[in-house]
């Protein structure tokens, strides 16, 4: 009973995760906000960071100006979806089952921004799961950026309730751990139908007191017109977008990949600041 209840919670997308970084601005686009170059055999990307997300942006630009993403591989694929890349184990020739889960050994604290959504072209930090990050921390270095698709309002309209969902799911599985934990603390076997009626009443004491997630006018319009990814609103750090060569996303997410979702030829990066 238990496993199922808990098999309920909805798990996201991807990697590791932790602590801010130093680092600097300094090159910086005609606009302000920092600006930075992706070369790959399909094309090149230009990329503004957004200020709003200071700890992401500034780590992204001392590696970059370190040259760490030189040479790494766009190891995850996804058509209508989004490009994904920046794992240093790509570098050095490891399967498409050991990449994935590699980084710089930190990670970096979620910055998320209910204003900077998942809009094709943005770049976001991937990230492990909530079930072992509840606090969303991202990746020091895996990035990807969203290609997504077209939304009608009827498909936003599930994917609020879906979301509303979730976050209910996610408070009562937190609140059912807790009181069985504390059955465990004192030697005694849990009475799961009582823990589970306490948790699904106190989970939904919690939610009813919040807003529940809606998307704004202007996010429904971008979504229905732009196109994205708008399920992963709220759960990952959006910190830059596509300003140049967005097609370049197109060309990339239409490659071949393995039951890995890697793509069967290696798709390098080299990314460099500019000020151009």
């Amino acid at each position: 009973m238990i496993k199922i209840i808990l098999s309920k919670i909805i798990l996201l997308l991807l990697i590791s995760c932790s602590n801010s970084t130093d680092g600097s601005n300094e090159e910086t686009g005609k606009n302000g906000k920092p600006k930075i170059l992706i070369e790959t055999d399909f094309g090149n990307m230009e990329v503004i960071l957004y200020d709003e997300t200071p700890l992401h942006r500034d780590n992204f630009l001392k590696l970059t100006s370190d040259g760490y993403f030189n040479g790494l591989l766009f190891h995850r694929v996804i058509e209508n979806f989004m490009i994904q890349g920046g794992d240093p184990s790509s570098k050095k020739g490891e399967s498409a089952e050991l990449i994935g889960s590699g980084g710089p050994g930190y990670t970096i604290p979620a910055e998320i921004n209910d204003s900077l959504i998942h809009k094709k072209g943005v770049i976001a930090a991937a990230r492990k799961e909530d079930n072992v990050n509840p606090e969303k921390k991202s990746s020091g270095s895996q990035f990807y950026i969203v290609q997504g698709t077209i939304f009608t309002d009827e498909q936003l309209d599930l994917i609020e309730k879906q979301n509303n969902k979730t976050n209910l799911q996610t408070i009562f599985s937190e609140i059912f751990e807790e009181k069985e934990i504390k059955y465990l603390a004192q030697d005694k076997e849990p009475d799961y139908n009582k823990i589970y009626d306490e948790a699904r009443n106190k989970a939904e004491e919690k939610i009813s007191g919040k807003e529940p997630f809606r998307f704004s006018e202007k996010a429904r319009e971008t979504y229905k017109t732009i196109g994205g990814t708008p399920h992963l609103d709220g759960s990952y750090t959006v910190f830059g977008e596509v300003v140049s060569g967005i097609d370049v996303i197109d060309k990339i997410a239409s490659v071949e990949v393995d039951s890995n979702n890697k793509p069967l030829n290696d798709i390098k990066m080299k990314i460099s600041l500019t000020n151009k």
